[in-house]
Order: structure tokens, then C-alpha cells, then sequence
């Protein structure tokens, strides 16, 4: 019997680097575009040899920036991916798409090769919160972008937003609200924007160039996205996510985001490409976050993991409930967390439950455990609980 095994391609390139973002991605590396594509491709091969009764039912196309890949390396991928593993016949196929770097034909590739949803990172429609986060697109491309894609033929698309910027106003976010929910995508992602450290943003508060972000000011905007997108129809099915579409049997939208609902059940998940993470089999490792690094040790059949270490089961319990808690109306199900790790989860968390029970952090229902409703901004706190000090 094939197990299932979901597959994420980290693609390391953008065409300018956001002074917010701490991902594996680099600016100015085109020169590694074509050694990059041919080594994710022989690892690709190579993972699907030592995996022969695997199938998989969702892939994400990450970065970084995908769309920066010509037509032709797009092709060379998809050719290695669909040599090298045995997709579901009804596999989700994301791609990330920068709409400073997309046109008609790159849309119309990325549909002819079989995928099947895209992940637009617009982040604001307010031109001037635009070049505050040092995106390469103004607010009409952002618009003009979304109807390309749709003419491409593209009937699930997810739009990424950032909130809390400082001195973000609630009428500028109405404003990029209305704008989204005028576009009707299926999917919206919204994050709280974050200093991460060792970033030109981070630099720029600790100079004290711009303020830092306020978090009761985003904890407000939240709460503003949260009633608007549900009177518009969409269901928050995850704290940061909403999606259109009729409730399944599980209790989540239509269009929930298959390929994230596998890290947040903590189901295994292999990534390929730079920086990439990967768990499975009760272990979890990461690539080598270096391009070339990664390239050389490709074509070298060397070992391209930086880190690996196993998960213990205390720990892959805990974990289990830190990410199914995010889902905050299906939460954890007594008996899916049963089968897979043998015990009752009423037992082996009694007292983590008692006491965010009675802080009134979470529901203990006949059936799962949720996040109260109104506890949705302090999941940090109850996340937390779960895992080992």
C-alpha cells in the first residue's frame, strides 16, 4: 500500500529581496538559474528512487520567488517531478507567483504543467505600504497580475497579505480588504508583520529609522480582517487563513489549503531545494541553505542535509497539538491523534488541559480540542503548553 507524502520545491531566487524577509532566498543569482534547476532535478530523481511506494497528494513550489524561472526551467522541473514520483490523480499543485515577476506566458506555462492553484504574494494594495515592504510591484500590476491569472485559467488563487505596519491605518487595510475581497479569490493569508533579526528591517528599528511594529495596533487589524472576511463568505478555518467554498465532512472549506493542512496535522512532508525542511519517518533535517553548496554537493552525490535529528514521541504529541491547534475549528480529534501515536490524548495532556481549559484558552469538546473563539490572538500561549520545556 503507497503512503502518502507531501512535496515542497524551495526555489532560492528573487529578483530584489524584501527588507522584511528572513527566507532562503537570494537577489542577483540568476547566473545559478539553469546549474540550479538541473541539481533540483537529479534530486528529485533521487528521492523518488529511495521512495518507489509513495504518493503524493500536494506539491508547493516555494521561495524565494518561483515565477523568476523561465518557461524552459519551469518545464525541465516539472518533467523531473513527474519522472521521479507518482502523483494523486487529484493533487493539489501550488505555485508561488510575485506579481513583479509574472506575464501571460509564465501563467499560462505554470497551468499547462499542471498547476492547479497559485499563491499570489500581494501583500498591500496601498502603493505607498508597497515600497515601505520593498516589493517590486505597485497595487494595479498586483490587480492586472490576478486577471492574468484567472484568464490563464487559474480558478484557485490565494492572495498573501501583511498587517501591522507601523503606522498602518484601519482605513488603509479596509481599503486593501475591499480590494481583495473585489477580486474574489478563493484563499487569503494574512500575517502580522514581523522584525526578524539580521534584516534591513530589523536594522532600520533598531536605528530607530521606523518605529516597530504594535502589536495591540495589529491584534486590532486582525480583528477588523476577521469581520469583514466573514460577512464576505470566506471561513477562518486556521488563524491566519480564510477560504471560500462549502464546508467539507472534516469541517474545513473547499478551498483550505491541502499542501498547509499537511503541516499542521504534523504529517510527513519532504522538501527538496535549498534551506528546504523535510519530516518523515520520525526524523526531520534541512538542506543546505547555501546555492552553490547545494549545486556541488548534488553533483557530487554528497549528503545535501545540514541538520538532521530524530522526533521523539513525547515530542511529535506535542507538536501534533501546538500546529492542529491552529486550526481553529477542527482543532485535534481524540481519535486521529489516537490512531496515530496509541494513547488518549485526554491522558496524556490532562493537566496542559486543565489549565488552559480554565484559563479559557481552549474548548475540551466531546470530539477535539479547539482554541476558545476569543483566545484565537493568544495561541502562542497555548501552543506553548504542549511542548517540552
Amino acid at each position: 500500500m503507497n503512503r502518502l507524502l507531501a512535496l515542497y520545491l524551495h526555489i532560492p531566487f528573487c529578483q530584489r529581496k524584501c527588507p522584511y524577509c528572513d527566507f532562503n532566498s537570494y537577489a542577483g543569482q540568476e547566473r545559478h538559474y539553469t546549474d540550479f534547476v538541473q541539481a533540483l532535478a537529479v534530486d528529485l530523481a533521487r528521492a523518488g528512487q529511495t521512495r518507489p511506494q509513495v504518493t503524493v497528494p500536494s506539491v508547493f513550489l516555494g521561495g524565494g520567488t518561483p515565477t523568476v524561472l523561465s518557461p524552459a526551467h519551469l518545464q525541465t522541473l516539472f518533467a523531473a517531478l513527474h519522472a521521479s514520483f507518482t502523483l494523486a490523480t487529484d493533487a493539489e499543485i501550488t505555485s508561488e507567483a510575485n506579481p513583479g515577476t509574472v506575464d501571460q506566458n509564465r501563467f499560462q506555462t505554470l497551468r499547462a504543467l499542471g498547476v492547479n492553484r497559485l499563491s499570489m504574494g500581494v501583500q498591500s494594495f496601498d502603493d505607498a505600504e508597497l515600497r515601505f515592504l520593498g516589493r517590486i510591484h505597485s497595487a494595479q500590476q498586483a490587480i492586472d497580475a490576478f486577471r492574468l491569472a484567472r484568464q490563464a485559467g487559474f480558478d484557485n488563487i490565494n492572495l498573501d497579505f501583511i498587517f501591522g505596519l507601523p503606522q498602518q491605518s484601519p482605513d488603509s487595510w479596509r481599503r486593501s480588504l475591499r480590494q481583495a475581497i473585489a477580486l474574489q479569490p478563493e484563499h487569503l493569508s494574512l500575517y502580522s508583520l514581523i522584525v526578524e533579526p539580521d534584516t534591513p528591517l530589523a536594522h532600520r528599528v533598531a536605528t530607530g529609522q521606523v518605529s516597530a511594529p504594535d502589536d495591540d495596533g495589529a491584534a486590532d487589524l486582525y480583528e477588523i480582517a476577521a469581520d469583514m472576511l466573514g460577512a464576505a463568505g470566506y471561513h477562518a478555518y486556521e488563524i491566519s487563513n480564510w477560504a471560500r467554498g462549502p464546508l467539507t465532512a472534516e469541517g474545513l472549506p473547499r478551498f483550505a489549503c491541502r499542501h498547509n493542512l499537511v503541516y499542521w496535522h504534523n504529517a510527513p512532508y519532504l522538501g527538496l531545494g535549498p534551506g528546504a525542511h523535510s519530516s518523515e519517518a520520525n526524523r526531520r533535517w534541512s538542506v543546505l541553505r547555501n546555492v552553490g553548496a547545494y549545486i556541488q554537493a548534488v553533483q557530487q552525490n554528497t549528503n545535501t542535509s545540514d541538520m538532521s535529528e530524530d522526533i521523539p514521541p513525547r515530542l511529535a504529541m506535542g507538536e501534533t497539538m501546538m500546529l492542529g491547534l491552529r486550526l481553529v475549528e477542527v482543532g485535534v480529534r481524540y481519535d486521529t491523534f489516537g490512531q496515530r501515536f496509541g494513547q488518549d490524548l485526554r491522558t496524556v495532556f490532562a493537566a496542559e488541559l486543565a489549565e488552559l481549559q480554565g484559563r479559557g484558552l481552549i474548548e475540551v469538546g466531546a470530539e477535539r480540542v479547539r482554541l476558545h473563539p476569543q483566545a484565537r490572538l493568544l495561541g502562542n500561549e497555548a501552543f506553548a503548553a504542549f511542548l517540552p520545556d
